[in-house]
């Protein structure tokens, strides 16, 4: 047994007693406790959650002090290369023909647990950490960590080691695979990734996402194809020789109105959405001969997903056959849906009630309302997941609390929830799951300033790290439980029904930043 003595102010004195195997918790022993020295106990608890704890820390103000977007995260991916390495890991850098992604392996044999990190940022999310108000950095870039990927990313690394932690000190056999995704954002790095194969050897992938809530990620998600549609016509006079020009912004108007047309014979977890990348100029008076939309077709699954993009495509011949231009479909990215599996969201249940034991101090809780104070309220309670099993209780939480405090039971559920994520091409190759943890007040959106600056908070910290501890006691529950593995892989046959993982992105597409070329 190892003794840690605490002083606290008033003469108080605490003895945190715990085994060496730090992978088998600790236990408190104290003369004597009073509601004034909480906060120090619950300082202390997060100093002691593991070692190297300032290594961690320095790793999520780096990641998120880069803040890097997809298929650029340079100094993102070398960092945590870098870190893996030095805790023994063998990495493989630049797979997948990707120059920010990675592969992190150590041991041999079988279970083969891979956990999945992200780490690319948004553009246009540039904020200052810490300000309740909406400051950008000055002489910074114009990005941001608006959705927490230096949190997940070292949450990932930190379930990782931890995992390999436990292996090593117990002499067993298997393998720890980390794998670095890129471009989540915008790119789909692991679809490329699951096209090449990256994870045909797991057994398990498992993962997590930073949010306002403590709760198993459940429910699937919607395949998404994105590209442009550049239309080509011929510019001429808008007053004097209108009839020699052939327009290709009038090919985009008329695509989009037959697209909108097309909206109310869709299925209703479908959706559509498109941008003018180019409006073909700023004069008038000029027939624009070029024209360039970018459109998102989404679908609860990936055939579903084809039909309707061909459906779009249509459109847009149509358009261009009316205006007398040509298009070009240009595929720009694509990604599957997610594929739910039970069993595992069972195992991560039940790792996250027993290690969940929430401790914030009054600084923490001070800090989370004066950003929650920035929200309405009764906004935030309409957000609330379709999963979420006592809806009151959460309710009550977000009105009184400035912090979900504890963790959110759900039921397991096979609705498709609108947005899309690269974790569903993970889903279709191997059994996956995850879960959520609040770094962040109740009221913050994703994708929003409040979530930038907020990241770098000791509370974004140990959400990260909570996460992490986890994903790595769900993965030592599979490693003494076989069966259960065998039980996922046989659920996600099931869900398959003698389908097999097709990548959406076609096989002579090669990563790239998005783009209408």
């Amino acid at each position: 047994m190892i003794s840690h003595l605490i002083r606290i102010p008033f003469h108080l004195s605490v003895h945190i007693l715990f085994p060496c195997n730090r992978n088998r918790g600790f236990r408190l022993c104290f003369h004597l406790f009073s509601f004034d020295s909480f906060d120090y106990l619950c300082h202390a608890y997060s100093q002691l959650r593991g070692k190297n704890m300032t290594d961690y820390r320095k790793l999520i103000d780096d990641l998120w002090g880069y803040a890097e977007t997809g298929f650029e995260e340079y100094h993102s991916a070398e960092t945590m290369c870098t870190f893996l390495e030095n805790e023994g890991f063998q990495v493989t850098r630049k797979i997948a023909h990707m120059e920010t992604a990675f592969e992190a392996v150590y041991g041999t044999g079988k279970p083969v647990i891979c956990f999945l990190a992200e780490y690319d940022a948004l553009s246009g999310m540039n904020q200052k950490a810490d300000v309740t108000h909406y400051e950008p950095v000055t002489c910074a870039s114009d990005n941001g960590h608006g959705c927490g990927h230096h949190l997940l990313g070292t949450g990932a690394i930190r379930a990782a080691v931890q995992y390999r932690n436990y292996l090593k000190e117990n002499s067993l056999p298997g393998t720890v695979k980390l794998v670095g995704c890129p471009a989540e954002e915008t790119g789909s790095g692991k679809a490329y990734l699951a096209r090449d194969g990256y994870f045909d050897d797991c057994d398990i992938a498992l993962t997590w996402h930073p949010s306002v809530y403590n709760m198993v990620s459940t429910g699937s998600s919607q395949s998404c194809i994105a590209c442009f549609f550049k239309f080509h016509g011929v510019s001429a006079h808008a007053a004097g020789s209108p009839h020699l020009g052939r327009s290709a912004l009038d090919a985009c108007e008329l695509m989009n109105v037959g697209v909108n047309y097309l909206r109310e014979h869709m299925e209703p977890t479908d959706r559509v959405h498109y941008a003018y990348i180019d409006a073909g100029g700023k004069a008038p008076n000029v027939v624009q001969s070029e024209a360039v939309l970018k459109y998102f077709v989404r679908s609860a699954t990936n055939p579903k997903c084809m039909d309707l993009y061909q459906r779009v495509i249509d459109c847009a011949k149509g358009a261009a056959l009316m205006t007398g231009t040509t298009v070009d479909i240009i595929f720009d990215e694509g990604l599957s849906n997610l594929v739910p599996n039970f069993t595992l969201e069972d195992v991560l249940a039940e790792s996250f009630r027993k290690l969940y034991h929430p401790c914030f101090t009054q600084k923490q809780l001070d800090y989370a309302q004066s950003f929650k104070d920035t929200f309405d309220t009764e906004q935030s309670i309409s957000c609330i997941p379709y999963s979420v099993k006592d809806r009151q209780s959460v309710i009550d939480s977000i009105r009184k609390h400035p912090i979900n405090d504890f963790f959110v039971e759900t039921f397991h559920s096979d609705v498709c929830e609108m947005g899309s994520t690269d974790v569903g091409d993970v889903s279709w190759v191997v059994p996956t799951a995850q879960i959520n943890t609040a770094c962040y007040s109740y009221g913050a959106d994703a994708h929003s300033w409040q979530w930038v600056a907020q990241g770098k908070s000791e509370t974004a910290m140990q959400a990260s790290l909570l996460a992490g501890d986890i994903l790595c006691d769900a993965a030592k529950t599979l490693y003494h439980n076989p069966q259960i593995i065998e039980e996922a892989k046989s659920e996600l046959k099931q869900r398959l029904q003698g389908h097999t993982y097709q990548c959406l992105i076609p096989a002579d597409i090669m990563p790239h930043i998005s783009k209408a070329e």
